[in-house]
């Protein structure tokens, strides 16, 4: 079997360095805010290239801590809309929605999947205050009409950047592109802790030192409350795996890069619908590097032909089978219809892409997915 993603495989390579951290954090006797933690923000901030970086819980927190920041700092109040895009993972809209605010899901493009700029200011209100943008599947959501909009309307620009570290818009690294960006370091994702982890990156010194507050139960001084706060830390044995693994996220992209576009050009079944369907012969875009966090196919045989492909011993998954305004957790929004985003959801297959596999087992699966018969 072909695993969709062998963790212990992607950990192995790092053992060594991974327990040698793990060894000096339990000898520190140190455990949450520490020297480790303060590392790791150095490093990140300096290889997003933004001036903060703050470590937090999770993916989820960092979102839920910017937007709570900005109601805060009075920049957005309980009620107002912030546009996102209707395909996204839960945990966009649970940010938004957490915080009191109105999500305003907006359909994606039919080819990148990602939010579809060009639907936006269609969507944009007096309410309107934010634009949360999705670094989708790993793949760079920008381009200069999105800058102008938010210049245009005043409006911050949010980066989830959970799928995305390390990709690249004309020379910027995604969470540096916006006004601040969440991150992930789920366990799978192309920078992966060992447990749960994430951080906030922004150039906003203000916002920085308000969501630090905000993470850490509303306090920059012990025992001294300046806001209704949080528990949100990343504790400094995850801190200082991933500085380890930070060393290896370029290379590691750059295969993934390789592979996907080994997928790209030598997938040629017409019943498979490609990332960028229109490119016969795969070029990056010169203004965007991928780093292909998941690699996504459509089909409309979907289910056939992840049973085929389970069949040959290849696993896939599924993201995302229901979207957010189908879940029960969104009842409300359950009426509203967003044709492209039902449709994606019915279609989309995720192949197996990881910087553990090799090029023959790329090609197998190639081979395998060419004698698919829809």
């Amino acid at each position: 079997m072909i695993k969709f993603l062998d963790l212990q495989k992607i950990n192995a390579q790092y053992a060594a360095e991974l327990k040698q951290a793990a060894s000096e954090v339990i000898d520190s006797g140190w455990f949450l805010m520490g020297e480790r933690l303060s590392s790791f923000e150095n490093k990140l901030a300096n290889y997003i290239g933004s001036k903060n970086a703050i470590g937090v819980a999770n993916g989820l927190d960092a979102l839920r801590l910017i937007l709570k920041a900005y109601i805060d700092m009075g920049v957005m109040n309980e009620g107002d809309e912030v546009i996102v895009p209707a395909n996204t993972y839960i945990a966009s809209i649970l940010a938004i929605t957490d915080n009191r605010l109105k999500p305003v899901l907006v359909e994606p493009n039919d080819s990148s999947l990602n939010l579809d700029i060009d639907l936006i200011e269609n969507h944009i209100t007096p309410k309107t205050k934010a634009i949360m943008v999705v670094h989708l599947y790993g793949q760079v959501s920008w381009n200069e009409k999105l800058s102008a909009l938010a210049k245009k309307y005043n409006l911050k620009v949010i980066e989830d950047n959970a799928q995305a570290i390390g990709a690249e818009w004309n020379g910027t690294k995604t969470g540096n592109l916006g006004d601040a960006a969440g991150f992930s370091f789920y366990p799978g994702k192309n920078l992966g802790a060992l447990g749960d982890a994430g951080a906030v990156t922004t150039n906003d010194d203000a916002l920085a030192k308000h969501i630090r507050a905000l993470g850490n139960y509303g306090s920059n001084k012990k025992y001294v409350n300046e806001f209704q706060g949080l528990n949100s830390r990343l504790d400094e044995i995850q801190a200082a795996f991933l500085e380890v693994k930070l060393k290896y996220i370029d290379a590691e992209n750059q295969y993934r890069r390789q592979l996907a576009s080994l997928y790209l050009n030598g997938i040629k079944n017409p019943d498979i619908a490609l990332p960028f369907p229109e490119n016969t012969v795969f070029e990056f875009d010169k203004n965007q590097e991928h780093v292909w966090h998941l690699f996504v196919i459509r089909c409309k045989q979907r289910d056939k032909l992840q049973e085929y492909l389970t069949a040959n011993n290849v696993q896939t998954l599924i993201h995302y089978p229901i979207p957010p305004n189908k879940q029960q957790a969104y009842a409300a929004m359950n009426h509203l219809d967003y044709p492209l985003t039902n449709t994606i959801h019915d279609e989309v297959l995720s192949l197996p892409i990881s910087p553990v596999m090799t090029e023959d087992e790329i090609q197998k699966i190639i081979s395998i997915l060419n004698n698919f018969k829809a």
